[in-house]
């Protein structure tokens, strides 16, 4: 079981001018203790960070034959199929306890049955993971299972997960 822990501001918002919000961005993606993965939406490979072992590639293979993560020396970060992106998740939090999630999501989405009776961690919503697979409906009236909504501009959500 995982809650999400709401002590960091939820949205970053990157794009021009963005000066301060870029720089919280980073600040988590540089922190240096908590894990990180970055989920660049679509079919774009994961970026993630994990403190320092000498096994982390078998670690992060996870008895797959494939080569399958590919550390960017000068960079400093793993990359792996976005396929993998639960997996990946669950894989951190029973290791490390904790795991910030950086992920894209357009402002006006809205909050949808799909999110909260979801199974997984990828939550592509407005809530950034708030209702994200916790199968509580109350206070939401369901008009359909989907909406159509106008998009904002894209924003850059941050969520802090932590197991019980």
């Amino acid at each position: 079981m995982t809650r999400r822990v709401p002590d960091f501001p939820m949205s970053i918002v990157l794009g021009n001018g963005m000066d301060k919000e870029l720089k919280q961005a980073k600040s988590i993606w540089n922190n240096g203790s908590i894990s990180v993965v970055l989920r660049r939406g679509g079919s774009n490979p994961i970026r993630l960070r994990v403190p320092f072992s000498n096994d982390n590639r078998e670690w992060l293979k996870n008895g797959r034959r494939k080569k399958d993560p590919v550390w960017e020396d000068e960079k400093k970060y793993w990359e792996l199929p976005a396929s993998r992106f639960n997996e990946i998740i669950k894989m951190i939090l029973n290791k490390y306890g904790k795991v910030y999630i950086l992920q894209p999501y357009r402002a006006k989405e809205v909050c949808s049955p799909s999110c909260i009776n979801a199974q997984g961690f990828e939550c592509q919503c407005s809530c950034l993971g708030a209702n994200h697979g916790s199968g509580n409906h109350h206070g939401w009236y369901e008009v359909t299972e989907a909406l159509a909504v106008k998009y904002g501009d894209t924003k850059l959500g941050c969520r802090l997960l932590e197991s019980l």
